[in-house]
């Protein structure tokens, strides 16, 4: 009696292996036939089975089956936004763990991986899409496992990362591209854009310098790094570096009239002047340019009047007028730069001011009550 029961046990093992043997074959089978959803009920059940869990065959059955399933328009409506290339990637790699890359299932399932990248990238271009930041990082970091080397799945993945507001993922995968080697104004662009997010300032000017070591003549980093200067107060750095910045990008009046204000403030008014006339030039309606030259004349003609009025009446007598004279020259010179300025920027107050007294100056009282008013009225 103990042997007969000894027998039915042995068979009885038997028969469960050989069940869940079967259930490879069937998920095979069930696959050819394109009958792939119930190929993964077979599957997914041997994968958990403890006598077929740890074959090769089994893992890279699994994957063949959800790689279809994920390409299949009918089923892959069945999966989650990239669940498909995900079990098969995490279905092939358990495959080359379990036999090696140059066991049978090895080697396929090497090249498998290999292919599979592209539908890693979809899903996470899909799941992106589909606002799944989450999941579509999932996927590119998926497929940047598949190809180490490959930039395009680091990108993305930060991009999916800035998506979700997760600015240190963010930041990391930027910094594993520059480790890369890899290099774009659009990456530098937005590792910039976080900075300034974050209200880092230090931050930001790393990223301005990385970017211009990178791109020594793009025009934007060098506008970026000028108003870092410009910002902080550090006059003799912008002045230093805007001659470079202008030889990349001539017809920019806006840097001719930086130029002009820099050389002020270093007390060079004649490189100033000639810094505002080539903005002029560059744009004849510039604001900055046409207002700073109306200013220089009107310094220039309301320092020859400060002179002659201080004069004693002998002094004045025999040279106070010609002062005057040249003063009043000066500000007729100012008068259309300050008139170009406010058709500029019609409602700026110190223009509409300036160009009131220069009014008086001159003798044009209507225009000059007509800028009064203009002031009062912007006042209310």
């Amino acid at each position: 009696m103990k042997k007969i029961l000894l027998t039915l046990v042995a068979a009885a093992a038997l028969t469960s292996a050989s069940a869940q043997t079967s259930a490879v074959t069937n998920a095979i089978l069930n696959q050819r036939q394109g009958l792939l959803d119930k190929a993964r009920t077979d599957i997914d059940k041997a994968v958990l089975n403890e006598k077929t869990s740890t074959k090769a065959k089994t893992w890279y059955t699994r994957g063949e089956i959800y790689e279809a399933m994920a390409a299949s328009p009918i089923y892959g409506k069945s999966l989650g936004a990239g669940e498909g290339t995900r079990t098969a990637f995490e279905s092939y790699k358990k495959t080359i763990e379990l036999e090696g890359k140059d066991g049978e299932y090895g080697k396929q399932a090497t090249a498998k991986l290999d292919n599979l990248y592209g539908m890693a990238l979809n899903a996470g271009v899909e799941s992106y899409n589909g606002k799944d930041y989450d999941g579509a990082i999932k996927s590119y970091q998926m497929a940047q496992q598949i190809r180490p080397q490959d930039t395009t799945a680091y990108l993305y993945s930060a991009y999916a990362a800035e998506a979700k507001n997760d600015f240190a993922t963010a930041k990391s995968t930027y910094g594993q591209l520059i480790a890369m080697n890899y290099k774009s104004p659009q990456m530098y662009g937005r590792m910039l854009q976080i900075a300034r997010q974050e209200k880092n300032e230090a931050e930001a000017a790393k990223v301005i310098q990385q970017a211009l070591q990178a791109y020594p003549n793009n025009k934007g980093f060098m506008l970026e790094d000028l108003n870092a200067d410009l910002s902080a107060g550090r006059g003799k750095e912008a002045l230093a570096k805007i001659d470079k910045a202008i030889a990349a990008d001539p017809k920019n009046a806006n840097l001719y009239a930086v130029k002009g204000s820099l050389l002020d403030q270093a007390k060079q008014p004649e490189e100033a002047l000639k810094a505002y006339r080539q903005a002029v030039e560059a744009e004849p309606t510039n604001f900055d340019a046409n207002f700073n030259l109306g200013v220089y004349n009107y310094n220039k003609a309301a320092d020859l009047y400060t002179k002659a009025s201080k004069m004693d009446l002998a002094t004045y007598n025999k040279s106070g007028k010609k002062f005057e004279a040249d003063g009043k020259k000066y500000f007729a010179e100012a008068l259309p730069y300050f008139e170009k300025a406010l058709a500029a920027q019609p409602e700026d107050r110190a223009t509409i001011s300036s160009l009131g007294k220069v009014y008086t100056k001159l003798g044009r009282n209507a225009d000059a009550e007509r800028m009064n008013a203009k002031l009062d009225a912007l006042k209310k």
